[in-house]
């Protein structure tokens, strides 16, 4: 038998890439259109199509319209010959996913996370959600693909959470933990980075290859993609905008610092405002919403506030990366309808005429879902990798 060379090796991986990714993308698709598109020849396409097919990755479905010769059988992507799991560890929830290989999700668990609990306790709530993740995926050919785990902290490249301030994390090495636990392929991320590849791939990023995503909770942290990638920055720091000073000696933040945007725009910040005016001392964040609704003039003025303190940083963000399109999401979406207007109007005065021009700032269409979704897919494409299995010899 002959032996593939180190360079005939790697273009075949490259040209399986290109089929498997054409028919992602493209289904439904024939064979010759694949050749067509990808500039492959008939008989290369032919071989790795049937490859795919023995891999349970892709299927026949049917033939299409015949352009003279014989009819084209037609080739589908099998979007359930694997799943996924994301979990999106949020300061007071967890929402864990189960999703095929396309981001439908299958099964969900959500429930709270109580920052007070011990980091033991803590730890015990993530594994056995997961744990309760992967029995509720269906069977399939390649079972769990991947389990991605979003975290509103610092994540360095290596998987390790370096700080975590509003879960009183630090030094948290979540990778090797959960590895211990679990022999499935594991990647750990920062939510924020998880929401903004989450709403590009599936929510109000779609189409956009320059987008900044604002997660808004409890803390607030920044995913930023850059030409159609997420920046990550040199060792995956990036994105720690929540703790960007907006006033300066201001108030006290959780990182330790004063003055950072988060201390003044985000869910926590809304939550102490409101403390101070007795109906609404010990209303979350739904209660304040009901309020607005109802008239309630106080409310109102706090959400107002926060919207137009949320500009702020926003604009600096504008300003800074110049992006297509600014999402607004996590817990502070829900009060669209009482902060958008803050927002905007705030933006207008602070942003020069040329940014104004094309400025575009939405709110999520993935609701809860965005950074779960993301750690999913990122999972996802990890193993569709076609290089994550060695080809055999022939």
């Amino acid at each position: 038998m002959k032996q593939i060379t180190w360079n005939q090796h790697v273009v075949k991986k490259m040209n399986k890439e290109i089929v498997l990714q054409s028919i992602i993308g493209l289904a439904p698709l024939s064979r010759a259109e694949i050749a067509q598109r990808s500039g492959l020849n008939k008989a290369t396409v032919s071989s790795l199509v049937n490859e795919l097919i023995e891999e349970e990755l892709i299927y026949e479905s049917g033939t299409g319209e015949s352009s003279g010769g014989r009819r084209p059988v037609i080739l589908l992507f099998n979007e359930q010959a694997g799943y996924s799991i994301g979990l999106d560890i949020g300061v007071n929830y967890m929402l864990g996913i189960v999703t095929d290989l396309v981001g439908n999700v299958i099964y969900e668990v959500n429930q709270i996370m109580d920052t007070a609990l011990p980091f033991e306790e803590q730890m015990k709530l993530v594994v056995d959600t997961i744990k309760t993740l992967i029995r509720h995926t269906p069977n399939s050919r390649y079972g769990v693909v991947g389990i991605g785990i979003g975290v509103p902290g610092i994540v360095d490249n290596y998987g390790k959470v370096l700080l975590a301030p509003n879960l009183k994390w630090e030094d948290v090495d979540l990778l090797t933990m959960l590895e211990e636990e679990f022999d499935y392929p594991i990647l750990v991320e920062n939510e924020a980075n998880a929401g903004a590849y989450g709403e590009m791939r599936f929510g109000a990023g779609l189409e956009c290859n320059n987008l900044i995503y604002v997660s808004a909770g409890i803390g607030i942290g920044v995913g930023i993609i850059l030409n159609g990638e997420l920046y990550r920055g040199m060792n995956g720091y990036s994105g720690e905008s929540g703790h960007m000073t907006i006033v300066k000696n201001g108030r006290k933040c959780n990182c330790g610092s004063n003055g950072c945007w988060e201390a003044y725009a985000s869910e926590h910040a809304l939550l102490r405002q409101a403390k101070g005016i007795p109906h609404l001392a010990d209303a979350s964040l739904e209660l304040l919403i009901s309020f607005a609704e109802n008239n309630d003039k106080d409310a109102r003025a706090l959400l107002e506030e926060i919207g137009c303190n949320m500009s702020t940083g926003i604009t600096n963000l504008i300003k800074t990366f110049n992006p297509q399109l600014v999402i607004i999401g996590n817990r502070l979406a829900k009060a669209e309808s009482w902060i958008q207007n803050a927002i905007i109007k705030t933006a207008k005065q602070e942003l020069m005429p040329f940014h104004q021009a094309d400025m575009n700032i939405r709110f999520s269409k993935l609701s809860d879902y965005s950074a779960a979704l993301g750690v999913s897919a990122f999972a996802i494409e990890e193993f569709l990798k076609i290089d994550q299995a060695p080809l055999a010899n022939t």
